[in-house]
């Protein structure tokens, strides 16, 4: 009773919101679970409102890529951090409807179990539906892969859950592999420790997408304890081999063998940032014969990251370990992939002999422009059958890639953030193989999948995200980076053999295919207010676009939630709340909510194109500060104008 009128106080008074008061009232009248009823007092008591609210303003949403959120709280209580283990993680997980706890693991289950048994029913099969789990090595992740495992078996599937961590690539070509009906990996990605989240693939290896998306939502959303299939599925434990196939095809990704071992002297440290790179990239770099270091403080599992402010490898600090280590060997390179090994960050040695890094746009331009090159040298591609290759990137992603398509005479295509809208395609291009593959497409070699898809379909060459994420193949569907560490270091051999540094090459793509420049920013808006926040702010620039930005006129606005807008194959783009502003100094902006962190997005873009000539090396180093200099002060606009639109 005393609760219950804290609860109706705190609405009164507005520090609780009433759909924070509806679902903690839901949790304690339906909760089996002493934690969660000890935690929700605790909390009450201690007029943790702001808390409390953050863990109840909503149930957490399955979206079409599962769910993401926080596992251990900004206030631990008491109950919740039990015995805490070895590492210092509590023994339970956050309590709360909007955070990743047993609870919301059992309903994504549940609900994707259910939706694969109704599938294969009405697909007239009577076997059972397989699902391969995944996970990484955060707090709670191999918790939640064995509880995923045994909702999947009682509501009638089968489960290979993984011997240990693994990639989520990884996951992705094991669906593929051992031909799943989907699967899940438990991972957060880059995001700090204290979050855990649940991505959920389908049987052709890629993120879910439309209808099934769609399908698997409904039945989460409408999971709760009913009684399970009278089919109880199996659970299997599955490893080494899968390691050994997704291996084999890894190496496929080396397009010049020869080159790679000609570089002997090229130098390279790696650092798995506490996360699965480790369990591939270093056996893999192995084979190949790179001569490699590994950064040995982040070399072990751990979900505290512990060396690291953030497990991002996009950012300086978290490949500060692996660039120290790179001064002392005299390294040419520094590879840095995430905790579930599907980003990867780099730093190179410069021409002036100190280490700078890339950023994600830099990275794909590179492999991009060396992969293409490398396969018309080799006459895979030719000007006979260019049109059959394609290049795929975001909207978000530099137009340095559009325009290394167009002179090599390839298609690129741009769709959607999100790798899952790179895997449709690839299951579109091998769709249109039916008719001609004899048996699985599956079982084919690469050389066998590339002859095909250049005289029937389209060529795979690369695509790439912004956000650091790559691939090169289409045995994963989705971002890899096992084997963007593996093409991006054949790339340096190829500079190494030129004489040339990293950036040195980079220039050298510069100065042929224009000068292409991108700076992206983002506003962070936390808890249930920042929700709300971030959506007023999305609304005001549909509701009110700004005229011109810094002195530009704005010559055009698309816009992806309200038009109809096509790609360059005829179909469709999804609806999705994004914006792209273009200006008229040839400047574009994009601005989007994320759909993983609580944060609006900003995509700043400037080009600059070669003159009927390529650029000079002098006219080079005097365009980067120019343009550099006005995107930041774009940027700087932008932010004002978001806080002048949110204040209003």
């Amino acid at each position: 009773m005393e609760e219950s009128a804290a609860i109706e106080s705190a609405v009164a008074t507005e520090k609780l919101l009433g759909s924070s008061a509806t679902n903690i009232r839901r949790t304690l009248e339906n909760t089996g679970s002493p934690i969660a009823a000890q935690s929700i007092a605790e909390l009450i008591e201690g007029g943790r409102w702001t808390e409390l609210n953050d863990r109840f303003y909503r149930s957490l949403a399955f979206g079409t890529g599962g769910v993401r959120g926080r596992t251990i709280g900004k206030v631990v209580t008491a109950a919740e951090r039990g015995t805490p283990n070895d590492l210092g993680r509590p023994q339970y997980p956050c309590v709360g409807t909007n955070a990743m706890n047993y609870d919301s693991v059992a309903r994504a289950t549940q609900g994707l179990a259910q939706y694969l048994c109704q599938w294969f029913e009405s697909e007239g099969r009577s076997d059972r539906p397989k699902i391969v789990i995944a996970h990484d090595p955060r707090f709670f992740s191999s918790d939640f892969t064995r509880l995923a495992a045994e909702i999947a078996a009682r509501n009638g599937c089968d489960a290979a859950i993984f011997d240990g961590p693994r990639s989520t690539p990884e996951l992705s070509f094991a669906v593929r592999y051992l031909r799943a009906d989907a699967g899940v990996v438990v991972t957060a990605s880059h995001n700090p420790p204290h979050d855990n989240g649940y991505k959920v693939y389908f049987s052709d290896g890629a993120q879910v997408v439309e209808p099934h998306a769609s399908g698997i939502i409904a039945k989460v959303n409408a999971a709760d304890t009913p009684a399970p299939n009278e089919s109880h599925g199996a659970i299997t434990t599955i490893g080494a081999e899968v390691d050994e196939a997704y291996m084999a095809r890894l190496e496929t990704l080396v397009l010049d063998p020869a080159l790679v071992r000609a570089q002997g002297d090229l130098r390279i440290v790696f650092t798995p940032i506490h996360g699965t790179g480790g369990v591939i990239i270093k056996p893999m770099l192995k084979r190949l014969g790179f001569t490699f270091d590994v950064v040995v403080e982040q070399d072990g599992f751990d979900g505290r990251f512990p060396t690291v402010q953030s497990p991002n490898p996009e950012n300086a600090e978290a490949l500060k370990l692996a660039i120290e280590l790179a001064k002392k060997r005299e390294a040419d390179l520094v590879i840095a992939t995430d905790p579930d090994g599907d980003r990867m960050g780099v730093a190179v040695r410069s021409e002036k002999g100190e280490m700078k890094l890339l950023t994600g746009n830099q990275i794909g331009a590179l492999m991009a422009y060396y992969r293409a090159k490398k396969l018309f040298e080799q006459g895979v591609l030719t000007p006979a059958n260019a049109e059959r290759g394609v290049i795929i990137k975001t909207f978000v992603t530099t137009d340095l890639l559009k325009a290394i398509a167009e002179k090599f005479g390839l298609r690129c295509i741009e769709t959607l953030t999100g790798f899952k809208y790179i895997g449709a395609k690839l299951e579109k291009y091998e769709r249109a193989l039916a008719a001609e593959v004899k048996g699985d497409y599956r079982d084919l070699s690469e050389e066998e999948t590339r002859r095909l898809r250049l005289a029937h379909s389209a060529y795979y060459i690369f695509g790439g995200e912004e956000s650091y994420g790559y691939s090169g193949a289409d045995f994963v569907r989705d971002k890899d980076a096992n084997g963007a560490a593996i093409m991006f270091c054949e790339v340096a051999a190829h500079a190494k053999s030129l004489g040339l540094t990293i950036d040195g090459l980079l220039d050298q793509v510069y100065a042929e295919f224009g000068y292409y420049e991108e700076k992206n920013g983002a506003l962070t808006f936390e808890g249930a207010e920042g929700a709300a926040r971030i959506q007023r702010l999305l609304a005001t620039y549909v509701q009110n676009p700004p005229n011109e930005m810094l002195g530009s006129k704005v010559t055009s606005i698309r816009n992806f939630e309200n038009d109809t807008i096509s790609d360059v194959e005829g179909d469709t783009i999804p609806r999705e709340k994004m914006l792209i502003f273009e200006l008229a100094d040839q400047t574009r902006i994009a601005v989007r909510g994320s759909g993983t962190e609580p944060k609006i997005k900003y995509y700043l873009f400037a080009e600059r194109r070669p003159p009927g000539r390529e650029f000079t090396l002098a006219e080079l180093a005097a365009l980067k500060p120019e343009v550099e200099k006005k995107l930041a002060a774009l940027w700087q606009w932008l932010q004002e104008d978001a806080h002048r639109r949110v204040a209003a």
